[in-house]
């Protein structure tokens, strides 16, 4: 687990290998460890260093294979390697180190795009080749690592992250109006390739990118989640969904333990993430480390799940560690959560898997956590009316947008204007062929689209903020591509994901699965009580901060009475608007 960075020049200028270098030295967090820098010609690759599958000097990055005519930086996990090693050596490669990085650069090598679909993990590369002076980058099938590019007619640059990216200038960092449409209204998700940032961009999930020195340029999908289950599948029942599942989880789990280091689960005491910490210890594993969080309560709401982590860490017998922040300490570490966001989030999680983080990276290096189920399994509120409606986008629009379109067009300022754009790419979205049932249609834009921009990204900066490996076993490749076969029948029932409940209840103790449905709870967000919506007032009023995004009359309603104005997803918009700003002012834009 790394962060990534490179230059490819188009101008016959070299790299700018100092560029590169800034942008790698603001990514140390993502790579405590070590770093390293290549750059020959028209090509500089930069790289920090998280050790997780190889202690050793020897899978050090940038990796380069003279013999070959490679080099390449890679940020994730490949959890197959030993099997593609071995199929590797069968062919005749030697290797000089004992982790993934090098399994893919001989697998390139011995295969190049066609090795992609043999990958069992979570990873962002890039390889250069010498001879053929071509770079290509590849994302892995679920997006859950990221790849930001800025482009110009001279050059293309790459990094882990957006923030980096900046480092290097030479880009347009003006805001994009089409990016805040959708920000403003698909609940804070951008599609890629866009970003809030004009000249940023990001690599779609599932996708490739091959560039030579002299611009030329490619790039395709290399995978997609098809709907509906296989002619061989097609009369199989409840019970035989939840054990192919059961199975598929089992090894899902057993696969993301393969590392140098101790491997932890980040336990909320929800199904998911107490499913992953059963499954671990009916494998055999003892002493699993395991850390929750929790928060003051606010608005009526509580600000913990202790008592269903609790519930699990007891009946397991696992090294368990609570955590409860203040008020304070989230307006204090606000900021410096926002600083280590790719693109701005508005979920209230965000700042609990930065504390959380803070707290789990030291005692361990890597863990599991539960993202996914709830967009693989049909867990959201939002899929069971889809089950009986005739107009599938509009039952989605309303269960799932921030605002209506008349109600954006009242938020911001004449400047910043646009057609239904979130609209139009949802509407769109759902009348693609591969998906005919409209549950199905919202899976499959969750799973893809929502899943990525929202959950994986959240995860993915919390933990990275502190040197922290999170690997997310309900999006195994295999998983997911079960969960799109199983009809969605067998998904709503019993308040949602069915079949994985079913599932769980081979394995977890009842009391956690028939419980209420909840997520790292911060209340203080949410409501915007005290200290907090104090705070918001500055960030959207204060004379310095102002950008003529928002229409003062919408601020100063949302102001006076912020809990009157929650979205359909029980988020604040208020908070959604001072969460804008407050990335703006922690990116220097």
């Amino acid at each position: 687990m790394c962060g990534i960075a490179g230059e490819l020049r188009f101008d016959k200028t070299l790299a700018d290998l100092a560029a590169v270098e800034r942008i790698t030295h603001k990514m140390a967090p993502r790579g405590p460890d070590s770093q390293g820098f290549h750059s020959q010609g028209p090509i500089a690759l930069g790289h920090r260093r998280l050790k997780i599958m190889d202690l050793a000097d020897a899978s050090g990055q940038p990796m380069l294979d003279p013999h070959l005519g490679l080099a390449m930086v890679f940020n994730g996990s490949i959890y197959n390697y030993p099997e593609l090693r071995a199929e590797l050596l069968g062919l005749g490669y030697r290797f000089f180190s004992e982790g993934d990085t090098e399994v893919l650069l001989k697998a390139w090598h011995a295969w190049g795009k066609d090795m992609l679909p043999k990958l069992n993990g979570m990873f962002a590369l890039a390889i250069w080749e010498r001879d053929t002076q071509r770079l290509f980058l590849a994302r892995d099938r679920l997006g859950i690592k990221p790849l930001y590019l800025s482009r110009t007619d001279r050059r293309l640059r790459f990094a882990s992250s957006l923030p980096a990216l900046l480092q290097g200038g030479d880009l347009d960092t003006s805001l994009d109006p089409q990016a805040l449409n959708f920000y403003l209204n698909f609940h804070s998700v951008v599609p890629a390739p866009r970003t809030l940032v004009k000249g940023v961009e990001k690599l779609p999930p599932a996708s490739w990118m091959q560039v030579d020195a002299d611009g030329n340029l490619s790039q395709g999908l290399w995978w997609q989640l098809d709907y509906g289950p296989r002619e061989d599948e097609l009369n199989l029942g409840f019970d035989d969904w939840r054990d192919r599942l059961l199975g598929s989880l089992r090894d899902a789990v057993a696969i993301r333990q393969r590392a140098a280091r101790e491997v932890g689960v980040l336990l909320s005491g929800g199904v998911d993430s107490s499913l992953l910490v059963g499954l671990l210890a009916e494998s055999g594993v003892e002493r699993l480390p395991t850390f929750s969080i929790g928060f003051q309560d606010a608005g009526g709401e509580r600000g913990d799940e202790f008592e269903y982590s609790d519930l699990i860490a007891r009946h397991y017998g696992t090294r368990h560690q609570q955590l409860r922040i203040g008020e304070h300490e989230v307006l204090e570490q606000l900021p410096a959560a926002f600083d280590a966001m790719s693109e701005p989030m508005v979920s209230h999680d965000c700042i609990a898997f930065y504390l959380l983080s803070r707290e789990v990276s030291k005692h361990c290096k890597v863990v599991q956590s539960g993202q996914g189920a709830d967009e693989l399994f049909g867990g959201y509120h939002w899929y069971p009316p889809l089950a009986d409606t005739r107009d599938p986008f509009n039952s989605y629009r309303a269960a799932f947008f921030d605002r209506s379109h008349t109600e954006y067009q009242s938020t911001v300022t004449p400047a910043w204007l646009t057609d239904d754009l979130a609209g139009d790419y949802v509407r769109q979205h759902f009348e693609r062929p591969g998906a005919l049932d409209p549950v199905d249609k919202a899976l499959r834009l969750d799973s893809t689209l929502m899943l990525v921009d929202d959950p994986v990204k959240r995860v993915d900066n919390m933990t990275m903020a502190w040197g922290l490996e999170a690997r997310v076993p309900f999006l195994d490749y295999r998983v997911a591509e079960l969960s799109a076969r199983i009809p969605s029948r067998f998904k709503l029932g019993d308040g949602g994901k069915a079949v994985l409940k079913a599932a769980a209840r081979q394995v977890i103790p009842a009391a956690v699965i028939d419980r209420p449905k909840g997520y790292f709870p911060v209340p203080g967000l949410k409501h915007l009580e005290g200290r907090t919506r104090e705070w918001v007032r500055e960030l959207l009023l204060d004379p310095s901060q102002d950008r003529g995004l928002f229409q003062a009359t919408m601020l100063e309603r949302l102001l006076a009475s912020p809990a009157e104005d929650i979205t359909p997803l029980r988020g604040s918009k208020l908070w959604q608007m001072a969460a804008l700003n407050l990335w703006l002012n922690q990116q220097g834009l």
